[in-house]
């Protein structure tokens, strides 16, 4: 009976190994507000090593904030899963500058008011240090410019859900008025009169 025991005890070892050298990696998360989150999540998403990309509210002390209602104080914001092995956090933050108008104090591109400004919001010591490294090089590449991004400390992040959960994935399940949206509200031709060959679009 022990001679027979013997290969299943090192099949069981065997099987346990696969799968830990199997199991996914557990996906690390980056908030960024960018003016309206169903662009700032398909620009996300769009990059590789991002897992998915969650539209929400932050920055604010209201509790459970909603589109259409009380959501004064908060950005509107999406919260970023993304593989460290694939991309990094400072890619992250390439990614995201060259996807906002980091000079405009009043909203983004069509989109004006509090909620729709440009922030990083950081959680820790090393994404402070990372944000705060990737805006000294935006200031120095517009150094006659002022940018007005902000980075603050993350807060809570209150994901859009209930009724209003149709903003998650909108770009996938209304493309033609995404799209309609996005042309009119002069997000591209602006991205691309900022960053030239480096913008995303």
């Amino acid at each position: 009976m022990k001679n027979r025991r013997v290969p299943q005890f090192f099949t069981a070892l065997f099987v346990a190994a696969m799968c830990v050298a199997s199991a996914p990696v557990f996906a690390a998360t980056a908030v960024f507000a960018g003016g309206c989150f169903w662009c700032v999540e398909k620009d996300f998403e769009s990059l590789a090593g991002v897992t998915k990309a969650i539209s929400g509210f932050t920055g604010g002390t209201i509790k459970n904030p909603i589109y259409n209602g009380n959501h004064d104080g908060h950005y509107e914001a999406v919260e970023v899963h993304y593989d460290p092995e694939v991309v990094s956090y400072e890619q992250l933050l390439e990614h995201f500058w060259v996807n906002v108008d980091p000079f405009d104090a009043r909203g983004q591109f069509c989109d004006k008011g509090h909620e729709y400004l440009s922030a990083i919001f950081v959680a820790g010591d090393a994404q402070q240090a990372s944000a705060e490294a990737s805006k000294a090089k935006v200031d120095k590449r517009f150094a006659e410019k002022h940018v007005v991004t902000r980075i603050l400390p993350l807060t809570t992040f209150y994901p859009i859900k209930g009724a209003e959960s149709y903003h998650q994935d909108f770009y996938k399940k209304s493309p033609v008025r995404y799209k309609t949206y996005r042309y009119a509200c002069g997000r591209d031709r602006r991205l691309r009169q900022i960053w030239g060959e480096d913008a995303t679009v």
